[in-house]
């Protein structure tokens, strides 16, 4: 990218101006303050970084990250990648302190893991999902600048597939994320934790163009609790087997094949069959392989899934159980 700015033509200007005048657009967003004391930078130390752990410049204050407070007694959930490889963490708090922090628990699907320090810090609630242009802010630690915060809208929810980690399910935002904000928070307009910021989508560089990614706070919840509990992410067994749809089909139906049923597995139990067409898994369609087993990871062995599905015509909706 360039280092220098590109001018915008003038009658862009003058509508943004505008816009900015009555009171519309990202800017508008509301921002509750008191979310700056649950988001901390995250510095991981790596082989090959610097001795003692001094920055250098830029580039070295970019590997820095961000987590946010997830309970009252020190623990802090970040997304995976900020830590991975780290000999040693070290947390700077918004007050500047710099504590050591240790991995709790790790799950590399869904790119999250859990730290603990030995400092309480007020976390986070978790908020319902968003709604579609509802206006949220970011707060992490962008370029290692501490508390930054970016607003903007929602932009879409539960997107799966993007091809970042085997489980996703992503609020999208266009609220500006840059290096360091990997692990900060996506909030709402009433400080509730509604994404744990995570990925961008670029094609050229890793800095913002508008595309970027949360875990959804329902993913975050789900995680945490399992790491908390067990120290790892226990997932069920659906005992399907799914598939794109053909090209050809794709004209008449939109939704996954049923390609197969393991015998005697939670699938088959659940009354469903080989050639069905799944439509909808708990409620949420479902066109790629991703967005379903992304729906169906959010449950625990032992809890129910439902699956709709088309079959001779007929709307069917079966309630799965996954297996442990």
């Amino acid at each position: 990218m360039s280092s220098g700015l590109r001018a915008l033509p003038v009658l862009l200007m003058l509508g943004m101006a505008l816009a900015s005048l009555h009171g519309g657009g990202a800017a508008a967003a509301v921002f509750e303050p008191k979310v700056l004391q649950s988001v901390v930078s995250v510095l991981p130390f790596r082989p090959g970084d610097p001795p003692g752990g001094q920055q250098q410049g830029p580039a070295d204050l970019a590997r820095e990250g961000s987590a946010v407070a997830i309970t009252e007694d020190g623990y802090l959930v970040t997304a995976d990648h900020v830590v991975d490889q780290a000999i040693s963490i070290t947390v700077r708090l918004p007050d500047g302190r710099q504590l050591p922090a240790e991995v709790v628990g790790r799950d590399r699907p869904s790119d999250l893991a859990l730290l603990k320090i030995a400092e309480s810090l007020p976390p986070l609630p978790y908020g319902p999902e968003p709604a579609l242009a509802a206006p949220v802010c970011a707060v992490s630690n962008q370029f290692g600048l501490d508390g930054s915060v970016t607003c903007g809208v929602v932009s879409a929810v539960h997107r799966s597939g993007m091809g970042f980690n085997p489980i996703e399910d992503f609020i999208q935002t266009d609220a500006v994320a840059n290096p360091g904000s990997s692990g900060g928070a996506l909030v709402d307009a009433q400080g509730r934790l509604v994404g744990l910021l995570t990925a961008i989508f670029t094609r050229d560089s890793d800095a913002n163009i508008g595309v970027n990614f949360a875990a959804s706070a329902e993913l975050v919840r789900r995680v945490v609790e399992d790491l908390l509990a067990h120290g790892e992410v226990r997932r069920g067994k659906p005992g399907l087997g799914l598939a794109p749809l053909k090209r050809e089909e794709r004209a008449q139906w939109a939704g996954l094949r049923l390609w197969g049923v393991q015998p005697g597995g939670a699938g088959e139990t659940a009354g469903l069959k080989r050639g069905d067409l799944v439509t909808a898994v708990d409620g949420r369609p479902v066109r790629k392989v991703a967005e379903a087993m992304s729906a169906i990871h959010m449950k625990r062995p032992g809890e129910v899934v439902e699956i709709t599905v088309l079959r001779d015509g007929e709307a069917l909706t079966l309630r799965l159980t996954l297996e442990p």
